[in-house]
């Protein structure tokens, strides 16, 4: 419906993702159909890694579960392959709700704070959805492995390279935060890159869902 400013708030975003990312429905009634169709499609034709395949839906599902009670709208991880192996790395989608009081934040007042921290790189960028928040940083120590976490898990701890961008939803006083990670920090720059091209994929529609 307009507001008093003319604008129409959009129905919903489109989002394009690299060929190879899987969508887990984060709802709780979806979330372990969703999980064990992803598992499912791992082990096609192997029947022989029940430990594993028990484990790694395990994991799975407690990622499905944070995200959803972060506020998470949607997760994505990569299956993307390069040669025999996976490219690790996620994406949560969460809308952030209007700030009590309802002033508007601004990039600048948003990019501003998230300065204060020195170990976070915060830049004021354009989008075609409008202009975002960029903040890039490092998690955890560079010395170790570990699979791509979701924010507001124990895997924050384990090294990770994280990616957000945050922008207004038009005509709402929310924002959408767009967090990408993975732990793949010996090619970082090169993963960033890949974010961005996603991030700047971003334009908000008037009808249905249009995530592809």
């Amino acid at each position: 419906m307009p507001t008093n400013s003319g604008i129409a708030p959009p129905a919903d975003y489109r989002l394009l993702l690299p060929e190879g990312w899987f969508r887990v429905n984060i709802d709780p009634e979806q979330r372990e159909a969703s999980v064990s169709a992803l598992v499912n499609r791992q082990f096609e034709g192997t029947d022989n890694a029940p430990h594993i395949k028990r484990q790694l839906r395990e994991e799975l599902l407690a990622q499905a579960t944070a995200a959803f009670n972060a506020g998470g709208l949607e997760l994505y991880l990569s299956l993307q392959q390069a040669g025999p192996l996976t490219i690790p790395a996620s994406l949560l989608i969460t809308l952030l709700p209007p700030t009590s009081g309802g002033k508007a934040l601004t990039a600048e007042s948003i990019a501003a704070r998230l300065s204060a921290d020195s170990d976070v790189a915060v830049s004021v960028v354009e989008l075609s959805a409008g202009t975002a928040v960029r903040t890039r940083r490092m998690m955890g120590q560079p010395d170790r492995s570990a699979p791509p976490g979701v924010p507001g898990t124990p895997d924050e701890a384990l090294p990770s390279v994280t990616l957000d961008y945050q922008l207004p939803v038009p005509a709402t006083g929310a924002h959408l935060l767009l967090t990408f990670s993975t732990p793949l920090v010996q090619i970082a720059d090169a993963m960033v890159e890949l974010f961005d091209a996603v991030a700047a994929s971003l334009r908000w529609t008037e009808g249905g869902s249009a995530h592809e």
